[in-house]
């Protein structure tokens, strides 16, 4: 399927910086534009602690995606109210997004896992999940900052994607190897399914395309929410 421009007022904006969640849109038809966030995700999570309490992984993902998606928002609705104040003409730019923050960890034995700081962290990680099982938590945000006449509800809503990954019996010598590649290093978990690490997980139980980084069909949903339907997005 070739990828398409959303239709007017319907201007997707995706605030993150993953290939591999940009490539899933695309792939799906979607071409989001994407503006990335200045976060420090530990404040965040720090802050969220001290407010509620501790958080289970699938609340930690959801509140980074909110704080992520939440102050692309921020920046555009600043940006815009600075455009409006020099000039008068509005073009197909101009219209304001549904903005889809995301974040991805891995649950596994009793921890939580985000990227890897270094290849020895990944390797200890890989040879601690071989042949075991864990559960990728991905949150997902939207901020609907389109005007009223343009079909804009103002909402501000999320859910997260949980997806039970099960990792083969890998060798000491396949895990040297992917950790020498980088790959393990850039990524939630230390693994993927879409890229080098695919032949490293046996089998999945959930959203695929949640392990990659972005639910389908939760965003699918989501958008229904506030009245846009999927297949706007496609031309």
């Amino acid at each position: 399927m070739t990828a398409a421009t959303p239709a007017p007022g319907v201007r997707l904006l995706l605030a993150s910086q993953s290939p591999a969640r940009l490539a899933t849109l695309r792939s799906a038809g979607v071409t989001p534009e994407v503006r990335v966030s200045g976060l420090d995700e530990d404040a965040v999570l720090e802050a969220a602690a001290a407010r509620f309490g501790a958080l289970d992984p699938a609340d930690a993902v959801l509140v980074l995606a909110q704080a992520k998606a939440e102050e692309v928002a921020q920046v555009l609705t600043r940006e815009a109210r600075e455009r409006d104040e020099v000039s008068e003409v509005v073009g197909p730019d101009d219209l304001a997004p549904v903005v889809v923050g995301c974040d991805s960890m891995l649950e596994f034995a009793g921890a939580v896992y985000g990227k890897p700081r270094d290849a020895a962290e990944a390797t200890e990680r890989w040879r601690a999940m071989r042949g075991r099982t864990g559960v990728l938590h991905t949150g997902h945000w939207l901020v609907d900052l389109r005007d009223p006449q343009d079909g804009g509800s103002g909402a501000t809503l999320g859910a997260t994607s949980s997806t039970t990954i099960h990792f083969a019996d890998v060798s000491d010598a396949e895990i040297a190897a992917y950790v020498a590649t980088g790959e393990p290093l850039a990524v939630a978990g230390a693994f993927t399914v879409d890229g080098l690490g695919g032949a490293f997980v046996e089998s999945i139980e959930g959203d695929h395309h949640g392990v990659v980084g972005i639910s389908l069909p939760l965003v699918r949903e989501l958008l229904g929410e506030i009245g846009v339907t999927w297949t706007d997005l496609w031309s």
